[in-house]
């Protein structure tokens, strides 16, 4: 397998419209891009191809060095999936509590796994990696996703620029919002400076999740001591929605029933981006839709008996 038989956005990745079920107000537009289609199964494929070809290209795995990152598990398996590929070791710091699904595709393509305590949460996990790096510079190329500018560039160059020109096809203009979530904060920094570029008005709102449970891959930002991403533009969000967890997981079932199977973080980013239009003042939304929902089966979420009896009923056929 090459490298580049792996940049899957050299076609890009479909623009979805929602609408059923979302009580969406007259003529007003929400879209959203399906990134499950890409190889490793969500929109981390981008930032981690653009990561590792830079890497390659500078020298820094030449030398038989292993990537070493952090991850919650999508990140991952990018990282193990294209590393796999490009004949690079890959060692990856995940919190305990990642999916089993997630821990068992990465380990498929042979990557080394460290986990670190649920309890002490994502931060931790990060702190790990940044430590072993330190201790062991000639074993590890340290990427660090979070400082990374290839991280943001990507979706500058790929995701940004592939919103704006597929909503303007379908709606006759750029989108007047975009609505995500912070992780890493490559997307929003990247998508959002690309979207202000044709739009400066564009509206950029986050979601915020609650501290605990919280939403996998999304990082609140709400506490003192909660490390914020190097590479996170803080300028250009003009809005913070918060979003339940029951609420994100609800939305996610919402979209299984019309087809889209799709994981909790693109069900807040739903509700989120629903509850902006439903506010008015836009017309035409934009968000993502991150990762396969087929990722999230061993946590209980698609269970039938761990559904609210509302959302039992529309299964049988009445309307929600």
């Amino acid at each position: 397998m090459t490298w580049s038989a792996l940049r899957t956005w050299d076609t890009p990745t479909p623009l979805i419209e929602l609408g059923p079920g979302l009580d969406l107000p007259r003529g007003v537009r929400l879209f959203a891009k399906l990134e499950t289609v890409n190889a490793g199964g969500s929109i981390k494929d981008r930032p981690v191809s653009f990561m590792l070809a830079r890497a390659m290209a500078e020298g820094h795995l030449s030398d038989g060095r292993r990537l070493l990152d952090s991850s919650s598990g999508n990140a991952g398996i990018a990282y193990a999936m294209l590393g796999a590929a490009a004949g690079v070791g890959v060692t990856l710091v995940i919190p305990g509590n990642a999916s089993r699904e997630r821990l068992d595709r990465i380990a498929a393509h042979g990557a080394e796994v460290i986990t670190t305590d649920p309890v002490e949460g994502y931060d931790f996990a990060i702190e790990t990696a940044r430590r072993m790096a330190e201790a062991e510079p000639e074993r590890y190329w340290y990427a660090d996703q979070y400082s990374n500018e290839q991280n943001w560039q990507a979706h500058y160059q790929t995701t940004g620029a592939e919103i704006e020109e597929q909503v303007r096809a379908r709606a006759g203009e750029a989108p007047d919002a975009f609505i995500a979530g912070v992780g890493t904060g490559g997307t929003i920094t990247g998508v959002g400076r690309r979207l202000r570029r044709v739009r400066p008005d564009t509206h950029l709102a986050v979601v915020v999740p609650e501290p605990f449970p919280g939403i996998e891959g999304l990082k609140p930002l709400g506490s003192p001591g909660d490390l914020v991403p190097e590479i996170l533009d803080p300028s250009l969000i003009d809005e913070r929605i918060p979003v339940r967890s029951e609420d994100a997981a609800a939305t996610a079932r919402l979209l299984a029933r019309r087809g889209l199977f799709v994981g909790p973080s693109s069900g807040a980013f739903v509700f989120a981006a629903a509850q902006l239009a439903r506010r008015g003042g836009f017309r035409t939304l934009a968000t993502l839709l991150c990762d396969t929902g087929e990722r999230y089966a061993s946590t209980g979420m698609w269970a039938r008996d761990a559904r609210p009896e509302a959302e039992r009923s529309t299964s049988r056929g009445t309307t929600p």
